[in-house]
């Protein structure tokens, strides 16, 4: 079936802003689409309200609107530019819930709009929890018992006579029919509020009905939600009402599924690829480690699957295949979810998406399959054995399932920390920021590799206290207290629960028993165990003397800092001995044949495999060119998200068209920058120094290695290019001394004193006794920030002594290390200490009421280029990723913004910035003062980027690469001016507090945002106005409000609340 001609122009809706279950996997899995059907001379019409995406580029789609993502704003931009199609499996339950709204609306009729990849039914039948029942049911498949939960009825009554409303307005042919379409909606809607509250209770008079049916503890998972947002698992009859109640308020649909619970069964997904032509393939089977009752966006999984027989998994195949064909998938991909009960064999479906999901992201990176890409062109008619397999270079086609000789292992991360009062406890509601993916070729390998990815200061398994243990914490399996604080840790589904289970293993429990804890499958628990016997031998004898042993140690995925560890001494001196012996790894490929046939993709990870015949297999390849190596910024975390991984893209887009070869090296599956086709060449490897420097010893046996750029993936590659450095490793840009003197707090204040700067009156305290006696010379209220951090973590306001005292002791050891905590196993001051001894603690007098400003600029040593001029809307003591802004700046009088760019200039030439500069300010009573600086790339660079319509973190490439400013600009355009885009940008952040019952939501100095949205408009209340509404702020339109605020600004509150 060749490519369809009947349409020309698609409508792709992207996810919008980054929040929890809806993260960056979308903005890899949009881009992919764009590329796609413009590569096929579609034209493409793109809505996403995230400024700090790819696809918003303005070269990736032929039409791009940074606009809210709502049913409203869509059918503006449809009545606009008349698509022929809308592609709604893109943009994760954002888009299909806008496509399916719509739909009921009448645009997609009105306009005459095709939906493809996946029809209104599919959606429906898949997304509503009584129709997929019914579905699984017609094909023999089995669900949990359950009981739906809904206003079905009532909701039934209130659409006919929606309808009847629709129908007699047409009937009556007024002159302006869509305008008064328009006006009747607008009606209805303002109506919803009233409705919901109607059709909350009308559910939970179902809901207490479906309780006896279904018994304690249920499963509560609403309809049209993502990452299982309401849901959550009932133990007792208050939990059990209190989730249904807000699961209805979250669905869209009102309606929530109550479920028989199957906690502790093993938990399974398929990626599953369909054609209009019924060909089906399997690109992956996923297993999660953690059983069911987790989500799976917060377990550990692993790929293919490890535990199941052949027999079992051609079921599990069969199953799925039959689930699309009854759903009605006609084409692209989905995830079916599974569940199998381990002492029967009992198998029954969860759940499917019938579109692009955070699952296929995973699966396109485990396999090299690009699932969005093939997705797409099948939603325009191709069929799977028309297209190419890329990655082999189109020796296979599309049509050949992936085959994997290596394990794969996703483990998510956490920001609990953020979120003080937060209980870490894992439910069906994802809470998980972020994620790490590591490749090696046996499960041991890929675990220990994924752990030291996450960047939580683990080297691999590393102990862990169990909380309730005797004897100082040691404990002993066979005591009968130990035993219960040992089955409360591994029964309790946490972030940390894996490591609590080797912690079990090592005190001697038997695996028998830390499976009927934590119904980990046994497979997997004898892994673990082997690591921790391995542990133990190293302990007891050191590290082998010989290349042989050694290389089955590091085979098991054992760091070089792990091995220091566990022998106590230097991560140098295991490196040494692995050197003098050359022990090192090889690179083998992802190219989804099992290496059955030669790929020219340079998608590479490292093995520490044991020769074969003698011989070591490396399959890296090197090139002889000119190379820049670019490195990522790791799994996404609060503070450091797609705004880095954008940069590091436009990073290796310009050093591409450049003539270098641009390598990518990250671990972040989520991400456009792990695309096998974003860079030259792809390392998909920890962000650690051990395994940076060995692909940059690799790479530098042939062709000259120009540079390692540090600036772009946040504070990941700042705190590797010290290492880098004493390796001989030449860094691109700023210096690491300079970066290291802007984070310094004691250096930063010295150069400041000698610009003639101001800033606010400080100290600095290097020490927990310091700490009080600096707090006490400055008085209350105190900013205090630590040293080298990012999104603010642990910057708070002290208002007190009281404060200060919960600071130093409470907050303040959640930034040590896990090295220092072995070094002090029982001190908690001494660890305090010797963390301040090197990273001081600053204590900044607070400006209340200050505004506060940021400031991004283009700097090669010598000429400075201002590119964004960022107003906070809120005062400063909010975090800067928190804080709403605009550019151009809204408040601030000329000769105040000629300062800022005077210090800005001063500031960039005093470091000698090569590339970007970030700089932030508080303005108080006309001074201005420097708060920090940043000599690289800042979350803002994407959003001044799309301001101004420059590329800026390309430009800065170029000048780090060598480039003269002017010849960089040439490229792209003059840098316009930032006091003058020729329009109003409004960013705003998007929270998780839904996530996190009973947190207090007051914002701080440290950042607790996941994503944010631009609002753009000529006028700056529209464009602020825009920005609430993309970022998901339903106000009430009725009712009584109330307003709280601090004394002092009763009276300056008075006129707007008036209004």
């Amino acid at each position: 079936m060749p490519r369809r001609t009947d349409i020309k122009s698609i409508l792709i809706i992207g996810a919008g802003p980054i929040v929890i279950g809806q993260a960056c996997e979308f903005d890899y899995s949009g881009t992919q689409a764009c590329k796609a059907l413009k590569e096929e001379g579609f034209r493409v019409i793109l809505v996403n309200s995230n400024p700090a995406t790819i696809m918003t580029d303005p070269e990736l789609a032929d039409a791009t609107y940074i606009e809210p993502i709502t049913p409203e704003v869509v059918a503006k931009i449809i009545a606009k530019e008349r698509p022929d199609a809308l592609l709604p499996t893109m943009g994760g339950q954002t888009a299909l819930n806008t496509a399916l709204s719509l739909r009921r609306m009448g645009v997609l009729e009105r306009y005459n709009v095709e939906m493809i990849g996946a029809d209104a039914t599919a959606i429906d039948k898949a997304e509503d929890r009584a129709l997929f029942r019914e579905a699984m049911k017609k094909i023999g498949l089995e669900t949990p018992k359950s009981m739906l939960a809904n206003a079905t009825d009532v909701k039934n009554t209130d659409r006919k006579t929606h309808e009847a409303e629709r129908a007699a307005l047409k009937a009556e042919k007024p002159a302006d029919l869509d305008a008064a379409l328009d006006a009747l909606e607008t009606r209805w809607n303002l109506g919803e509020g009233d409705r919901k509250q109607r059709y909350i209770s009308h559910g939970m008079a179902i809901a207490a009905q479906a309780l006896d049916h279904v018994g304690l503890p249920a499963i509560i998972r609403p309809s049209f939600t993502m990452g299982g947002t309401g849901g959550g698992i009932a133990y007792n009859r208050a939990e059990f009402y209190e989730i249904v109640q807000s699961g209805l308020d979250a669905s869209p649909t009102t309606e929530v599924l109550i479920e028989e619970s199957v906690l502790g069964w093993k938990e399974y997904e398929m990626e599953v690829v369909r054609d209009r032509a019924d060909n089906c393939i399997i690109v992956c089977s996923i297993e999660n480690i953690d059983p069911m009752g987790v989500h799976t966006g917060d377990s550990i999984t692993v790929a293919p699957a490890l535990t199941l027989t052949d027999k079992e998994y051609q079921m599990m195949r069969n199953a799925s295949i039959a689930v699309l064909r009854e759903i009605g998938v006609e084409t692209g991909g989905s995830n079916v979810q599974f569940a199998v009960n381990p002492a029967d064999g009992r198998l029954v479906v969860i759940e499917m998406n019938p579109r692009v999901s955070r699952s296929s992201a995973l699966a396109s990176k485990a396999t090299g399959f690009p699932i969005a890409k093939i997705a797409a062109k099948l939603a325009v008619g191709y069929t799977l054995d028309e297209l190419e397999n890329d990655i082999t270079g189109g020796a296979t086609p599309a049509s050949f399932e992936p085959s994997i000789d290596y394990v794969v292992t996703k483990i998510p991360r956490f920001a609990f920390e953020k979120f003080p009062g937060a209980e870490p406890v894992l439910t069906t509601a994802m809470k998980s920021v972020g994620e790490v993916m590591a490749i090696g070729r046996t499960f041991q390998e890929s675990l220990q590799k994924a752990l030291r990815g996450l960047e939580t200061g683990l080297t691999g398994l590393d102990e862990i206290e169990i909380p309730g243990l005797s004897h100082g914490g040691l404990g002993s399996a066979n005591h009968a207290d130990d035993r219960n604080a040992i089955r409360a840790a591994l029964g309790t589904p946490t972030p940390d629960r894996l490591r609590m289970v080797a912690q079990a293993i090592r005190m001697g429990t038997s695996l028998e028993d830390v499976h009927a804890m934590c119904k980990i499958d046994p497979w997997f628990l004898e892994q673990i165990a082997g690591i921790v016997a391995m542990e133990a031998r190293i302990r007891e004898h050191g590290i082998p003397e010989d290349a042989v042993n050694l290389r089955m140690l590091k085979a098991m995925g054992f760091s070089d800092a792990r091995l220091a560890s566990l022998t106590k001494t230097d991560a140098e001196v295991i490196q040494k001995a692995r050197e003098k012996l050359d022990v090192h790894p090889v690179y083998k490929r992802i190219d989804t044949c099992a290496a059955e046939f030669a790929s020219p993709t340079a998608y590479m990870y490292s093995t520490y495999e044991v020769p074969f015949a003698g011989a070591l297999a490396n399959e890296a390849q090197v090139s002889s060119r000119k190379k820049v190596v670019i490195l990522g910024g790791g799994p996404n975390r609060i503070g450091q998200g797609i705004e880095f991984d954008y940069c590091c893209c436009h990073a290796a887009f310009a050093l591409r068209d450049a003539g270098y070869e641009a390598i990518m090296i990250n671990c972040n599956p989520e991400t456009v920058s792990t695309d096998y086709d974003t860079s030259d060449r792809l390392y998909f490897e920890p962000l650690t120094a051990e395994d940076v420097l060995e692909i940059l010893r690799a790479e530098q046996a042939s062709g000259e290695l120009v540079g390692v750029i540090v600036q772009f993936g946040g504070q990941t590659p700042l705190k590797l290019a010290d290492a880098l450095e004493k390796a001989g490793i030449p860094i691109l840009g700023t210096s690491p001394d300079m970066i290291d003197l802007a984070e310094d707090r004691d250096r930063f204040q010295k150069l400041l004193h000698k610009l003639n700067l101001s800033q606010p009156k400080n100290g600095i305290a290097y020490s927990v006794e310091q700490a009080r006696l600096v707090a006490g010379e400055l008085g209350f209220p105190l900013v205090v920030r630590p040293s080298y951090v990012l999104g603010g973590r642990a910057m708070q306001i002290i208002h007190d002594e009281g404060m200060l005292q919960t600071y130093l002791l409470d907050t303040v050891p959640g930034l040590v290390p896990e090295d220092i905590k072995q070094k002090y196993p029982n001190d908690k001051t001494g660890q305090i200490n010797t963390l301040l001894g090197k990273n001081p603690l600053l204590f900044d007098t607070y400006l209340s009421g200050a505004i506060e400003v940021d400031v991004d600029c283009l700097c090669d040593g010598k000429s400075t280029f201002v590119s964004g001029i960022l107003e906070h809307i809120e005062e400063a003591g909010i975090h800067s990723g928190d804080s709403a802004c605009s550019l151009p700046v809204h408040s601030l009088p000329s000769e105040l913004v000629d300062e800022l760019e005077r210090q800005t200039a001063a500031l960039a030439r005093a470091l000698n910035v090569g590339g970007l500069m970030n700089v932030q300010y508080a303005i108080k009573d006309g001074t201005v003062y420097v708060l920090e600086v940043n000599p690289r790339a800042s979350r803002t660079v994407p959003f001044v980027a799309k301001t101004i319509g420059r590329p800026i973190a390309k430009i800065a490439a170029r000048i780090m690469a060598g480039e003269k400013p002017e010849d960089a600009f040439a490229h792209y355009g003059a840098m316009p001016d930032p006091r003058n885009p020729g329009h109003i940008a409004v960013k705003e952040a998007v929270f998780p507090f839904a996530r996190f019952p009973g947190v207090d939501i007051l914002l701080g100095p440290e950042m607790r945002s996941t994503g944010e949205v631009m609002g753009l408009d000529r006028d700056f209340a529209l464009a602020f106005a825009k920005s609430q509404l993309g970022a998901g702020v339903d106000l009430p339109r009725s009712g009584t409000l109330f307003v709280s605020v601090r004394d002092e600004d009763k009276k300056g509150i008075l006129p707007a609340v008036k209004r």
